[in-house]
């Protein structure tokens, strides 16, 4: 059986450790080296890691000082040994058949890279009723991400090593969405990706210290630069992609314009708030134009969040909110 590394970057997800480092511990696949980056954490997690470690050797623990999230995967990724590697968040949690489904994926599409474009949340537990394995191109799969068909962080996917090292993929990118460069960029080298739809993954919504509930509109600004450096550096440009990547452009301007909005900052970030306005207006026409991957449906949603994106945003912001109270799962 080849080697799989896990990595799990962790800071203050005390909380929700326990589980996390339970659920790759207990998966079916047993051949395993799970690395846990304490990031400098002020909490209980690295003595929780410590106690892990005592009693699985497969567990190795990197204690550094806070660095930030993608500093920590990078400290993974040059410790790991593994023939394969997984990626995933300290306060998120696995299926017992996690590993062993992703290689599986690998192994019988020949593909340097496996992806399952399903996850469960804390919001949604209802598992797909038909799965199956697909061979995608890599062009098919970097323009999946971008748009983006699957979730775009590094943890519902898996990745052959040496194929990373090649390409000296990392977090070395300084900005929000790192996960989406990597995911992106890491498609665009494989030969091809198998791609399944068995929801093994369970994806957090309801951490009160994450991004996704306590909104910085630097992350929008970071974001905004960092699809715009992706636009750049990728090695597939063909009009398909370049047309998820203008698509997600226009997007990020919309979610700056959001972040505002929800930290009620339109004064202090008005040359910012007019700027997304003036651009996501601009950009609309090209993006419903160029936007053939979407429905008729998905197209009018667009039209809409174009035409009236502060009613749009403020509406989108309502939303979040009332789901975020009723998702109390531990």
């Amino acid at each position: 059986m080849d080697k799989v590394s896990i990595i799990v970057a962790i800071y203050n997800s005390e909380k929700f450790l326990r589980k996390n480092i339970e659920s790759i511990i207990n998966q079916t696949y047993k051949n395993l080296e799970i690395i846990l980056v304490d990031d400098g954490s002020p909490d209980g997690c690295p003595a929780i890691c410590d106690e892990y470690a005592a009693k699985d050797d497969r567990i190795v623990v990197i204690h550094k000082k806070n660095g930030g999230t993608c500093e920590a995967r990078n400290y993974g990724l040059a410790r790991m040994t593994g023939e394969y590697a997984s990626i995933i968040d300290g306060d998120d949690w696995l299926e017992p058949d996690y590993v062993e489904y992703l290689m599986n994926l690998i192994k019988k599409t020949d593909s340097d890279m496996a992806i399952t474009d399903h996850i469960f949340t804390t919001r949604d537990r209802e598992q797909v009723k038909n799965d199956s394995f697909e061979t995608w191109t890599n062009e098919d799969t970097a323009t999946a991400i971008i748009y983006p068909r699957f979730a775009i962080g590094p943890w519902n996917k898996m990745y052959k090593v040496s194929m990373l090292k090649e390409h000296n993929l990392t977090f070395s990118v300084p900005w929000s969405g790192e996960g989406l460069y990597f995911s992106c960029m890491a498609a665009q080298y494989s030969n091809h990706v198998g791609v399944g739809h068995k929801k093994i993954y369970n994806y957090r919504l309801n951490n009160a210290g994450s991004g996704l509930t306590h909104y910085r509109v630097i992350m929008g600004t970071n974001a905004l630069a960092n699809i715009k450096n992706i636009g750049k550096v990728s090695v597939i440009r063909t009009p398909k992609f370049m047309h998820a990547v203008q698509w997600h452009i226009w997007k990020n301007y919309n979610y700056i314009l959001f972040l505002i909005i929800a930290t009620n900052s339109q004064q202090e970030n008005k040359e910012l708030y007019d700027d997304c306005l003036k651009n996501i207006r601009k950009r609309l026409p090209r993006v419903l134009i160029d936007s053939s991957y979407f429905s008729f449906k998905g197209k009018m949603r667009i039209l809409i969040q174009g035409l009236m994106p502060v009613a749009y945003a403020k509406r989108e912001l309502q939303k979040q909110r009332e789901a975020l109270v009723k998702d109390t799962m531990e």
